[in-house]
């Protein structure tokens, strides 16, 4: 394996963004100047590239600290975004929860100013005038958009988002949100890595080795043979591979993978607005049939379910600056181990698409003739909790970075810097305590997972 090293400062296992992440702020320590990425794919092709590619400062508690890790997150994606014109597309359009229930109009409040509460910013109820919201840009970063505008009169909802259902009755416009290009971000950070002497070698993972309860090498192997670099320093970002590296140093990381799949496809009928952010409806649906389709998808055991009402959370978005949109809907959470190619539901995509027909009307012009989309998916790697998992272990210096669930592109920037803190000891932020896999040996913490509140999963 003639391209790789014998021995390196540092290990990264992955090169998703979550590993890219992590080796490009160790890079930027003189203590680490060779860092070596293992992977046995090509960067960002496994996960990265599956990705939502959004971000929001929207999370619950308990506690102010995943709205803090976010903030930071954020505020690292625009120190990227300033400095390369923009080279990420960040752009600043917000999350927008819908919703058909009235009794919803007085639950988002209480929900936005809950999190207001933890630290998104300020909530601004507009019950009969929108005199204090401000717009979104479409592609503008307006770094002053922050919390969140609460609506919760029809006809306002109308005037201001002509788009949704006429019967929409509660609105939540979450406006330290957006999204970007995973792939653009996960090349800067990458590109700039490589600059400062950080090396990509692809290879499969074959064991850590460990002497007297610390790391002391890695074993590779690829086509041209096996291989071992010496480290004193491993870092665990390997993803839905996450639990099986762990295992390599004896070190149990629970977590559960699921599988989650999108759709892609050319809005040639312009159902979807282009000003619209990225648009989750929060109700429960079901899926539009005709009564004749009903009865005959009822009578069918293996086809039933299509007739049963499916849940709340189906979300898209429109992507760059043409006619495509995407679509986004995990209607089953069940833990799986991760296989490739992953599979999924053959009807999936027209399920996707009659679900969002509840926040997007117009998308029933689909209905007799459905587009062809491109679907693809990837694996969520997530903690019981949905936090994740960012530190050291039981074994000096194995350290983690991972358990992203569906949000390591927005979390990737400061997860691997609050990473890069951990492994150089420097000072840490104080959200760093909530991530470390030592909290699951907290019997307060343990005993709170067992009635955990909402996860902020989408």
């Amino acid at each position: 394996m003639s391209n790789a090293p014998q021995r390196a400062d540092a290990v990264v296992c992955g090169a998703g963004v979550a590993g890219i992440g992590a080796a490009y702020f160790l890079s930027l320590h003189d203590d680490f100047k060779r860092i070596v990425i293992i992977d046995e794919r090509p960067p960002l092709t496994l996960t990265s590239d599956k990705s939502t590619e959004c971000y929001r400062n929207w999370w619950p508690g308990p506690g102010p600290e995943m709205v803090t890790f976010m903030d930071r997150s954020i505020d690292l994606l625009e120190e990227f975004s300033d400095r390369t014109n923009n080279r990420i597309g960040l752009n600043r359009r917000g999350y927008l929860f819908a919703s058909a229930d009235p009794n919803n109009r007085e639950a988002f409040v209480d929900e936005s100013l809950a999190r207001s509460a933890l630290g998104i910013g300020e909530t601004r109820v507009h019950s009969n005038s929108a005199h204090r919201y401000p717009p979104a840009h479409m592609t503008n970063v307006d770094k002053s958009l922050r919390g969140a505008d609460v609506f919760t009169n029809a006809a306002l909802i109308q005037e201001q988002f002509p788009y949704l259902p006429a019967d929409t009755q509660a609105v939540i416009h979450a406006r330290r949100c957006g999204w970007l290009s995973a792939q653009q971000l996960g090349m800067l950070m990458l590109e700039e890595a490589k600059e400062r002497g950080v090396e990509v070698v692809m290879a499969s993972l074959k064991g850590i080795e460990t002497q007297t309860g610390a790391v002391s090498a890695v074993r590779l192997e690829s086509a041209q043979g096996e291989h071992e670099i010496t480290t004193s320093t491993v870092i665990n970002a390997a993803g839905p591979m996450f639990r099986a590296v762990g295992a390599m140093a004896n070190v149990d990381i629970p977590v559960t993978c699921e599988g989650h799949v999108k759709i892609a496809f050319a809005d040639t009928k312009n159902a979807m607005a282009r000003e619209t952010p990225l648009l989750i409806w929060v109700d429960p649906v079901e899926l539009g049939w005709t009564a004749d389709q009903r009865n005959d998808l009822a009578a069918d055991p293996e086809l039933k379910y299509l007739t049963q009402q499916f849940p709340a959370g189906v979300h898209g978005r429109p992507e760059g600056s043409g006619k495509q949109i995407l679509l986004y809907w995990t209607y089953h959470c069940e833990a799986s181990e991760p296989t490739y190619p992953l599979q999924w539901d053959e009807h999936y995509p027209e399920i996707t698409i009659r679900g969002m027909t509840s926040a997007v009307p117009g998308l029933r012009q689909y209905f007799d003739e459905l587009p062809r989309p491109y679907v693809d998916g990837g694996y969520y790697t997530k903690t019981r909790e949905n936090r994740p998992l960012i530190g050291p272990t039981n074994v000096s210096g194995m350290f983690l970075c991972g358990a992203y669930s569906g949000y390591g592109i927005m979390a990737s920037s400061a997860g691997g810097e609050l990473l890069a803190k951990h492994v150089t000891g420097a000072a840490l932020p104080s959200y760093a305590p909530a991530f470390l896999l030592a909290r699951y040996s907290d019997p307060e913490y343990v005993a709170l997972l067992a009635d955990w509140p909402d996860a902020g999963q989408l």
